[in-house]
């Protein structure tokens, strides 16, 4: 019982991060067995900031292994992150502060979103990247978010 309670609050100092909703796929190679390689795109909402939608797309490698969950994806993933509603700031920002994570080999692969906010110019700067334990990647991609009044509906 004290384990479980343990690892409750364990989870609970965890930061937030923003679970994605796949948007659609494509194939890129036919396997005879198993899933296809295929580039996913993907959709989350910033966990810390109200009216903002990041889009990402990635590879995913299919085949026997990566059916069961075995193979390492590759490290390239883009990113485009839009303002969709009016933008509200739940909690103060913290620069460099992880908003979206997914694994991408069984163990020591990860691929994930951090946010920095450019105050000098209102704008919200998100990077994606990939690291591994013993050796990371330098692929990145980034985009920014002006921060604009919404209009409001009649």
């Amino acid at each position: 019982m004290r384990m479980a309670n343990g690892l409750s609050v364990a989870l609970l100092m965890l930061p937030l991060l923003a679970s994605a909703e796949e948007i659609g796929e494509v194939s890129t190679v036919f396997k005879l067995l198993g899933p296809n390689d295929k580039i996913v795109v993907e959709a989350f909402d910033d966990p810390e900031v109200e009216g903002v939608t990041c889009y990402l797309s990635r590879a995913k490698t299919g085949g026997v292994k990566g059916g069961l969950g075995l193979a390492e994806d590759r490290a390239e993933a883009s990113i485009a992150c839009r303002q969709v509603g009016p933008v509200r700031f739940k909690s103060e920002l913290e620069d460099g502060a992880e908003v979206f994570r997914e694994r991408t080999s069984l163990v020591f692969k990860t691929m994930q979103v951090v946010r920095f906010f450019d105050e000098r110019r209102n704008t919200l700067v998100y990077l994606v990247y990939s690291d591994r334990v013993i050796e990371g990647s330098p692929q990145n991609a980034v985009t920014a978010i002006p921060i604009l009044p919404w209009p409001q509906r009649p």
